[in-house]
Formats: structure tokens, C-alpha cells, sequence
């Protein structure tokens, strides 16, 4: 087995894509974030190719303020490539991808560094089956504008303060939601025209588009307005063209878990998101 590290996003990009392709669900992270370094929306810290057996067996990355992107290491290899991406990029605090993965990557730098491994997040992968909009909700959609900033960051930064742990660092929300914007991703359910929900659609990428966050301030909760959002979300995505619509949810959200199978959300993998310790 080989690992190879990679300077060149387009050589990375060439040998790399053909695997995160071939299932754009389970590689929804990894190839939303390749091609916003492609976009030169985000930068890339590491980029690493695996090769065993004569073919491309692996795919691991990282772009500046995410965590390392596992869902296309094989475990098996995982002691190997963890020395790797250490040598790579020794900033790598956290990691994320379907739970196997990640434990295996968790196992090899605890036995390899001491390094305690903490549980930020445990998560779903859904793939949308039929789109099921919820019926009778007051309000319309409407695809939010470059005036609806500043509300995009208010509502993003309360997100991240209830939903995601502690233990994953704040990071500046309004570079990501200018990039959303110019790629036409935020909806906003709106009641009377005041707005009270949003649901982000990535950009499409190997057919796959994937939706989040979804937010709807307590004030409007209660009363279908996410629900609602994300199915419009879903079907302009379906509308632009792509075959595969996915989100994640947390696991320790019992309301969403029941949610989004109402809206035809079909599970696919339990994922997992851990940081590292010294």
C-alpha cells in the first residue's frame, strides 16, 4: 500500500474524483468541500491519495477549518495513513465519516501519539427516496438574496450555539454563506413576507446536492416552517438537476430523526464527528 500526498488540487482532483464519484451520498462531505476548494471558496490543508494493488483504494482530505474527511478511508488502512496525514498536516484536530472509519483512524493515532479522542457529534446520513412536502403550512419559499445576509448570519451563528457541540471551535459563518448565496443555496420560508425558517442546498457536485443547516428561531417553531423550508430546499435542488439529495442529522435530535423520514429521507450510514486531545 502507497500514500501519496498531493500539491496540485487538479492532479489530486483527477486521480481522486473518479472513487468519491462512483457514491456521491456517502462522500457528500468530501465532494462539497472539494469543489469549493476547486471554486477557490475554501483552501486545502492536506490531500492524500491511497493505492494498493495497482488502483486507487482510498481518498483523504482536509480543507482550512474542517475536520480531516474520512468517509473514503478503507479501516483497514488506516494505521498507515494516519502517520501520513500527520507527516501531512499536523493541524489535523478533528475528524469526521461513517463511524467505522473513524474509529479505526481514532484507534491508530491513540495507540500511535497518547491522544485522547472526544465524541463532538454522532450523526445520520439520509438520501431522499420520494419528495413528500408537508401539507398545509402557512407560508411560501422564496430563494434568499445577497440583502439577506446579515439574517443568514444571525440565524447561522444561533444554529451552531444549539445544535453543534463545544467541542467544535466557532468558525466565521459569513465567508460560506456568501459562497451559498452566489451559488443560489439558501431558502427561506417566509409567513406574511417576514422569513421564519432557512434550509441551504449545497451546490451540486456528481449529481449530489445536500441541505443544511436547517434553522427556524424558537419563536416560529412548532409550526412546520422547517419541514417546510427543507422540502423546498429539496426540490430546487431537484430542479437544478441533480439525482441525489442528502442531509445529516444529529443523532441526539429525536424531532429530526422523525422528521425528515416524513418527508421521504431514506437512512444510508451512521456517521461520526470525534476531536483530538493531548
Amino acid at each position: 500500500m502507497e500514500v501519496v500526498p498531493h500539491t496540485d488540487v487538479g492532479a489530486f482532483v483527477r486521480v481522486a474524483r473518479p472513487l468519491l464519484d462512483a457514491d456521491p451520498v456517502r462522500h457528500t462531505i468530501a465532494l462539497t468541500a472539494l469543489d469549493a476548494v476547486c471554486r477557490g471558496a475554501l483552501e486545502p490543508a492536506v490531500l492524500l491519495t491511497v493505492h494498493a494493488g495497482g488502483g486507487l483504494t482510498g481518498v483523504v482530505l482536509r480543507v482550512e477549518g474542517w475536520p480531516l474527511m474520512l468517509s473514503a478511508l478503507p479501516a483497514g488502512h488506516a494505521v498507515a495513513v494516519e502517520a501520513a496525514v500527520d507527516a501531512a498536516d499536523p493541524e489535523v484536530t478533528a475528524a469526521n465519516g461513517p463511524v467505522a472509519e473513524v474509529e479505526a483512524f481514532a484507534a491508530a493515532r491513540t495507540a500511535r501519539t497518547g491522544a485522547s479522542v472526544q465524541v463532538v457529534m454522532r450523526e445520520r446520513l439520509f438520501r431522499l427516496g420520494t419528495l413528500t412536502p408537508p401539507s398545509e403550512v402557512a407560508g411560501v419559499p422564496r430563494p434568499a438574496g445577497g440583502h439577506d445576509l446579515d439574517l443568514l448570519v444571525e440565524w447561522n451563528v444561533a444554529f451552531a450555539a444549539e445544535a453543534v457541540s463545544a467541542l467544535r471551535p466557532p468558525s466565521d459563518p459569513r465567508p460560506h454563506l456568501r459562497d451559498a448565496l452566489a451559488q443560489g443555496g439558501p431558502m427561506l420560508w417566509e409567513v406574511d413576507g417576514r422569513p421564519v425558517a432557512y434550509a441551504v442546498a449545497r451546490p451540486p457536485v456528481a449529481g449530489m446536492s445536500r441541505i443544511g443547516p436547517v434553522y427556524t428561531p424558537p419563536a416560529h417553531r412548532r409550526h412546520g416552517y422547517g419541514a417546510a423550508v427543507t422540502a423546498a430546499a429539496a426540490r430546487r435542488a431537484l430542479d437544478r438537476g441533480v439525482r441525489h439529495v442528502a442531509l445529516f442529522t444529529d443523532l441526539a435530535n429525536p424531532t429530526t430523526n422523525r422528521l425528515y423520514p416524513r418527508l421521504g429521507f431514506e437512512p444510508v450510514l451512521d456517521a461520526l464527528e470525534v476531536r483530538f486531545g493531548g
